[in-house]
């Protein structure tokens, strides 16, 4: 292992270091560009931008509007607009003419790449290994590493976390992930990696009732022969009682606003515990447009009197899994009846969401970090991390916050707001002005109650004056 690396460019400060280049920092990194006075830098150990490249099938769109872009929702402005892609590639006239609010994955993740491959800022293959405070610099030492080895030193008065989350599978099924690099058990997010062998067993399992769960059912559905008897057996399980649409409400997309985020940061702990699990419809839900083309694959299975390869199970949860033979046995319970049963199935693909997770390079800081008792992040109003008092910089994270901050936390619909609120405060001024309410909903009472005036007395109709006419 080289020695980090040290030169005159690479002793001054950065202003504030980004690690992780996904949408999110991706966003920051494009608001902080040009801005006068304020130097940033934004690693990431990827060769180059990737997003969610295991589900980037055709056809796929963006759950959110295509104005959710990196900087948009903050400053509409910016070069580095969605718009402006277009315009650069010469596709201005074709988008218009397409009459798209949903944009394609893929055209998402170019865009974004686009943007990333452009930003001066922007800095690939360089992986962090290590973040301390140096307090001789009274600054932070970040040290990335080059796939060759070579590494580098720089210090960072904020640095702010986009690592992004990492995919989670059910306890069962951890055991069995050894097999991942055959295309037998596997996360969705490494779909696209083994759709042509799975497209080639002959019964797959897909567990999780989100839209990713449902991309990866319906493109087994469609690679069954026309007449649906080639192809795999597909099974669709979820915990969750229905298979169910997400909320897309003009109202309830209310919940993605910082009027929300404001309410929802000052409920008590339990509280914000149990709205998040009961809010799953506004981010684990199913678009209302895919769920229709998977009933319409297994409808045209029907006719001519023929059956779907293929069953949709709600309410049901993997209880214990094991290798069987070429295969795996599955037992499953029902919720709502608690009964068990069993399945036999040749290839499980476990679209079960992601999850925050403390990156490794954040151990030598976690004495100095201000853990909750469950080992997360607090979270301040402006994303700023709880550090010890000898910290006189600033950490701030990105889409770890659901816990404080509530179910817009993953949400493309907020990343340039919040990455505006970010760069606001660690320039120390206004860069971008930022709204103070965007919602028509009122959530929780008024900020301000209205005064109580006394109420006036109310006439008694039949009391009567001295003269014995009513009042």
């Amino acid at each position: 292992m080289t020695a980090p690396s040290s030169s005159p460019d690479h002793s001054r400060p950065y202003d504030l270091v980004g690690v992780g280049i996904g949408p999110f920092n991706l966003s920051l990194a494009a608001l902080a560009d040009g801005v006068p006075g304020f130097r940033s830098l934004f690693l990431d150990a990827k060769p180059a931008f990737s997003w969610h490249p295991g589900l980037l099938m055709e056809g796929t769109t963006l759950q959110v509007p295509f104005l959710a872009d990196l900087v948009t929702m903050a400053d509409p402005t910016s070069p580095w607009s969605y718009l402006n892609y277009l315009r650069s590639h010469d596709r201005m006239f074709k988008f218009f003419f397409s009459e798209r609010f949903h944009i394609p994955r893929r055209e998402y993740d170019h865009y974004c790449r686009w943007a990333a491959e452009r930003l001066p800022s922007c800095r690939f293959d360089a992986e962090v290994t290590a973040l301390e405070w140096d307090e001789s610099a009274d600054a932070f030492a970040v040290v990335h590493r080059s796939a060759s080895g070579a590494e580098t030193r720089v210090l960072a008065r904020q640095v702010v976390l986009g690592v992004g989350t990492n995919p989670v599978v059910p306890e069962p099924l951890r055991p069995l992930l050894t097999d991942c690099h055959t295309g037998r058990i596997l996360h969705s997010a490494d779909y696209r990696t083994y759709r042509t062998r799975l497209s080639a067993a002959d019964d797959v399992t897909v567990i999780g009732a989100g839209q990713s769960g449902a991309e990866v059912a319906l493109d087994l559905l469609r690679n069954q022969d026309g007449d649906g008897q080639g192809g795999p057996y597909v099974r669709w399980l979820a915990r969750t009682t229905a298979f169910a649409p997400m909320e897309y409400s003009k109202i309830g997309l209310e919940h993605f606003t910082p009027d929300y985020i404001r309410y929802f940061r000052h409920l008590p702990e339990a509280t914000r515990e149990r709205l998040v699990r009961e809010q799953w419809q506004l981010y684990k839900g199913v678009s209302e447009e895919t769920l229709g083309e998977i009933y319409d694959e297994l409808y045209e299975r029907t006719i001519g009197g023929g059956e779907p390869r293929a069953t949709l199970q709600p309410g049901v949860e993997i209880v214990a899994a094991e290798a069987d033979g070429e295969g795996y046995l599955l037992t499953c319970r029902t919720q709502q009846q608690d009964t068990l049963f069993e399945i036999r199935t040749s290839a499980v693909v476990s679209a079960t969401g992601y999850a925050a997770s403390r990156p490794a390079f954040l151990e030598s800081m976690g004495d100095l970090v201000d853990w909750d008792d469950r080992g997360r992040y607090q979270v301040d109003g402006e994303y700023r991390v709880a550090l010890d008092p000898r910290v006189s910089g600033t950490l701030y994270v990105q889409n770890a916050e659901m816990h404080t901050h509530g179910v817009g936390a993953p949400d493309l619909t907020l990343g340039a707001w919040r990455a505006a609120t970010i760069l606001n405060t660690a320039a120390g001024r206004s860069v971008l002005p930022v709204a103070p309410r965007q919602a028509f909903t009122t959530f929780g009472a008024p900020e301000v109650p209205a005064s109580v005036e006394p109420a006036a007395p109310v006439p008694d109709e039949t009391a009567t004056t001295p003269s014995g006419t009513p009042r």
